[in-house]
């Protein structure tokens, strides 16, 4: 027996009774409730300050911070398609109440009118959610990781050729001058040699017209003649474009020349793991709980293999100044395990669960019972005499101290100590491979560090900071690069570059956040 078919009533021109609203359909636990909630509760009035009076009305501040986090948490990063969801998402439309702003009111409000005030309003949202228990100030996991700008990556500057192209032009200017030594030699003439150490386009161009000056009226090399006539069309505008340049590198090493403010970096981003030069920021973030509670940018050099090691101080003392307060415990990395490092988290009373480099092959090596006896930390010292015993028994000597500068300008003080006499001694190749006396140099300050990181890594509490670390910071890269898809910045310029990471922070936060409730 045959059943008859039974559609739902489908009519596309049926009228409702009540026109239907957005509310009706956006569920109660949707993230949209919640990003709506959270920004309600933040005071934005510096931001709105920024507005001018007069003219014609102004899209609601609150209302476009709104919906940029929330097509952040959206994966949706391009205003024009913010824009779009506008007209076409539910959600948004609901969240914008129908307005429509386009795209280039978004993206001014984006780059321009949340600079100074986006970092502000993060904290504020951080500290809410601190307020709900979900995350702690107190204890922080911090860690970096490399994101490629909008930028092209083949156009860049780099400090060692301008060094090149600058020392290239010394030496030639020099080599004029013997020219002109060696003319005025036959007369037995000595002419006012120019200072050649620090080199400017004015001093270039000056040498120049001394060289032109002194070699007037005699007869001078073809060669040596057209060589002048270059280096006065091109010297001095050569140095002066070098200037510049050096003047936008600052401490770097390199610049892009489409986003002044980014650097080279090494990105391991490809399946074989090479390391590429890109043009990148160096992102450091400070987690708890997989919430992430500060962040922020550093330019750190290409060439470098610890760039996170000189951005630690910086970004701790700006967790502290926005929130007003010391976390108590911090865990890091061994790429933040360096003296600087270690003595200003001291001085800040900081429990600093920080390893060093080398402290994973330290302890594989004590299980597997591989102590080699010859380094520097294994032999024998004697506190009252300032006396090292070599494994021979031989005493080595203090030979005297010296101070150092890191290239952070951190003074570091090392001590000396030289062997009396290793020839013909049978351990000497396992020793060392210095031709002379054995010399070893030790940092008692950073001894004393490391001895004490290593006692807080190892104990029961350092054991699981070290495991919660992989999960709690690592993760949070994951989820931005990964489920976010955020690999590249839109914006250019280290100020609009802030607000876009601001603004992917607050939306992970609330992402998290919204799947926690």
């Amino acid at each position: 027996m045959s059943r008859n078919v039974i559609f739902k009533s489908y009519d596309q021109d049926q009228l409702s009774l009540l026109p239907p609203s957005y509310d009706d359909l956006v569920p109660i636990n949707h993230p949209v409730r919640i990003v709506n909630r959270i920004i309600d509760h933040v005071d934005i009035s510096s931001l709105e300050k920024g507005y001018k009076g007069g003219g014609t009305s102004s899209y609601h501040s609150r209302m476009l911070l709104k919906i940029i986090i929330y097509s952040y948490l959206r994966n949706l990063y391009s205003s024009r398609k913010i824009e779009q969801a506008l007209y076409e998402n539910i959600h948004v439309m609901w969240l914008s109440r129908q307005s429509k702003p386009d795209h280039n009111t978004i993206n001014d409000f984006r780059s321009k009118r949340l600079q100074k005030h986006l970092k502000k309003i993060f904290h504020k949202v951080v500290v809410l959610l601190a307020e709900e228990g979900v995350l702690s100030l107190k204890d922080i996991f911090v860690d970096g990781t490399k994101i490629e700008v909008n930028a092209n990556r083949y156009t860049f500057v780099l400090g060692k050729s301008i060094k090149t192209s600058k020392d290239r032009i010394k030496k030639q200017l020099k080599e004029l001058w013997f020219y002109v030594e060696k003319v005025y030699k036959e007369e037995q003439k000595t002419p006012n040699q120019p200072d050649f150490e620090v080199i400017s386009s004015d001093k270039i161009e000056a040498t120049i017209n001394s060289i032109n000056e002194a070699l007037q009226g005699k007869e001078i090399d073809k060669k040596v003649k057209q060589k002048l006539n270059y280096a006065k069309k091109n010297w001095p505008q050569n140095m002066t474009k070098y200037e510049k340049q050096e003047a936008i590198l600052k401490e770097r090493n390199s610049y892009s020349k489409t986003d002044l403010d980014a650097t080279f970096m090494r990105m391991k981003d490809d399946h074989m793991q090479n390391g590429q030069l890109k043009p990148a920021y160096n992102l450091q973030a400070s987690t708890n709980n997989q919430y992430l509670t500060n962040y922020t940018l550093a330019q750190t050099t290409a060439d470098t293999t610890t760039a996170d090691t000189t951005t630690l101080k910086d970004h701790l003392t700006n967790h502290i100044e926005s929130y007003h307060q010391i976390p108590e415990t911090l865990t890091a990395d061994a790429g933040y395990g360096s003296e600087e490092n270690y003595t200003d988290l001291e001085d800040k009373e900081i429990t600093a669960y920080v390893k060093y480099n080398y402290f994973h092959k330290e302890q594989q090596d004590l299980k597997k019972g591989k102590i080699n006896p010859f380094h520097p930390d294994q032999l024998h010292y004697n506190k009252e005499m300032d006396i090292y015993y070599c494994p021979m028994g031989q005493e080595m000597t203090n030979i005297g101290s010296y101070k150092k500068k890191t290239k952070n300008g951190f003074e570091q003080e090392l001590h000396r100590y030289q062997a009396q006499n290793c020839k013909g001694c049978p351990l000497r190749s396992l020793c060392h491979k210095s031709k002379s006396n054995r010399i070893i140099e030790r940092n008692y300050n950073l001894i004393r560090l490391k001895s004490k990181a290593r006692t807080l890594l190892t104990s029961q509490k350092g054991i699981a900071k070290r495991k919660q670390r992989c999960w709690d910071v690592k993760a949070v890269f994951g989820n931005i690069k990964q489920n976010m898809n955020f690999k590249r910045f839109m914006l250019r310029g280290i100020d609009k570059v802030n607000v876009e990471i601001g603004l992917i922070a607050m939306a992970h936060n609330l992402k998290k956040y919204s799947l926690a409730s």
